[in-house]
């Protein structure tokens, strides 16, 4: 195992070549799509020029088509873990999958029956379920969080669970505050009264080791354009619930859950994506060929997750010292293993609209508002002021762009132009 090379990485992406003005562009806007290395690129042009082609056909580029369409399955099914290729579900992303899933799972619940949600999520975790309770009289029980830290109290989703409750929805890591929620013990507690448990890893997967068989839950989805990939959505499904679900389909497609024709040259890229993690996992994680591609991407992100976090500590050292700045979520240093590096912030007399414009002149790319996570943002009483300002770290950002975003920032409050 070597040192993680984030220079040699970075080489990779050739978006991060990219100047504004002169001066390269610092991307800290991950949270909302990360950029793609040249092989996620190449490999979409590579599937236009040798395998274009719709599915179940008998030549040789349709033949080609299906073979990385089932390609992309295996390759999901190793970097979350799944059992088997078909627990792999492919669609538009993670919200439209959820919607369409929603369906067939609250179609197996009474009225009466109860969920639960957090008031922490993204709110592709949360409206399917509002509404899909609501077609069948459903009750919706909502997790609350507790807004000094911005994390979920376990002894409060005890007092949520009874005989009724058929689903827990919850996020794996927060898109907006970064918090890494404890799912292995979300997912035992919902297990023993009955309920499945539908988790939301679209942030956490860039970040963290994902493995569905070990933490068991019964539903996971995600969005490869938020670790390196193209625009698309997975669903992890338990087999064997799958296989007891209804589905919503048309009569002559082959599979239950995927509906319509499929993103071939997207699923190419995912193929891409899931073999650069699973590179980094040989070249900086220690694994091995024999790890196989899950255990190599596990270690991948392994590598990532460490050098992620000695960014994000880099970055609150700076950011606490800026006057008027406040960090929301996990700010307890003894604490950051329950985060992401991903800072939720404000500066008094600022909007956040104005900061990252602010920034966005110096070539620096940050979000504000609430990244769909409405209900938390409500919570913490910011939606009228605009949010927050998010700056995610990814394992190609470096120090250097750490200490740009933290002077650009002080310059904006001590009133100082950003050029």
């Amino acid at each position: 195992m070597t040192d993680f090379d984030v220079a040699a990485l970075r080489e990779r992406f050739p978006a991060l070549s990219l100047e504004q003005d002169g001066r390269p562009i610092a991307f800290f806007d991950g949270p909302g799509g990360t950029q793609v290395p040249e092989s996620v690129i190449e490999a979409v042009a590579r599937y236009y020029r040798e395998s274009n082609a719709n599915a179940d056909g008998a030549f040789l580029t349709s033949r080609r088509s299906d073979e990385i369409v089932a390609e992309a399955h295996q390759a999901m099914a190793d970097m979350l873990g799944a059992n088997d290729a078909s627990e792999i579900k492919f669609g538009a992303n993670m919200t439209t999958l959820t919607f369409h899933i929603s369906r067939s799972i609250t179609a197996t619940m009474a009225p009466g029956d109860e969920i639960v949600l957090t008031g922490l999520d993204h709110h592709g975790n949360v409206d399917p379920w509002f509404g899909a309770a609501a077609d069948r009289g459903l009750t919706i029980r909502v997790w609350e969080p507790r807004l000094e830290d911005c994390t979920l109290d376990l002894a409060d989703l005890d007092a949520l669970l009874g005989p009724r409750t058929k689903l827990v929805a919850v996020g794996w890591a927060s898109n907006a505050v970064g918090t890494i929620n404890p799912i292995a013990e979300i997912v035992r507690r919902a297990h023993a009264v009955g309920a499945w448990t539908y988790v939301d890893a679209v942030h956490a997967a860039p970040h963290l080791p994902i493995d569905v068989s070990a933490v068991d839950t019964d539903f996971l989805a995600c969005s490869t354009y938020k670790f390196f990939g193209p625009h698309a959505g997975v669903l992890y499904g338990n087999g064997a619930i799958l296989d007891s679900l209804p589905s919503y389909k048309l009569k002559p497609a082959h599979d239950r859950f995927e509906t319509g024709t499929q993103n071939f040259e997207g699923q190419a890229a995912v193929v891409a994506a899931v073999e650069y993690l699973a590179d980094i996992g040989g070249r900086y994680g220690g694994a091995n060929q024999r790890a196989g591609r899950g255990g190599r991407v596990h270690a991948a992100m392994t590598a990532i997750r460490t050098y992620e976090m000695g960014l994000y500590r880099r970055l609150v050292d700076g950011l606490e010292g800026i006057p008027g700045l406040r960090l929301y979520g996990i700010t307890d240093r003894a604490r950051f293993n329950d985060r992401t590096p991903t800072a939720a912030l404000t500066i008094d007399g600022h909007t956040p609209r104005a900061i990252c414009e602010a920034l966005g002149r110096e070539g620096i790319a940050t979000w504000d508002g609430d990244f769909y996570a409405t209900g938390l943002i409500e919570r913490l009483g910011l939606a009228e002021s605009g949010g927050v300002v998010r700056i995610g770290l990814t394992h190609y950002n470096t120090s250097d762009e750490i200490d740009r975003v933290v002077g650009a920032l002080a310059r904006i409050v001590e009133g100082v132009a950003v050029a």
